[in-house]
């Protein structure tokens, strides 16, 4: 009986970690523009890709960190 529940809570483990994981996010580190001097926070973006359509920015998609919807037109250059 142990090793069943010990497996349900690993198995459930597993789970919410991947549920979690998104390969289209990635994280930027706090830096200094050289430019100006001021400092950037950490922040999240998309991952570069080709596609238009998958970035937070565009129109139908929303920034699940900051909550903000996309209002880029995807089909302007």
């Amino acid at each position: 009986m142990r090793k069943l529940i010990l497996a349900v809570i690993l198995f459930v483990g597993v789970l919410s970690f991947s549920a979690h994981a998104d390969a289209r996010i990635t994280r930027v580190q706090g830096h200094f523009k050289p430019s100006t001097g001021s400092y950037v926070a950490p922040y999240y973006k998309t991952t570069p890709n080709k596609s238009k359509f998958d970035n937070f920015s565009t129109k139908g998609n929303y920034n699940p960190y900051t909550g903000k919807k996309g209002t880029a037109n995807p089909y302007r250059y």
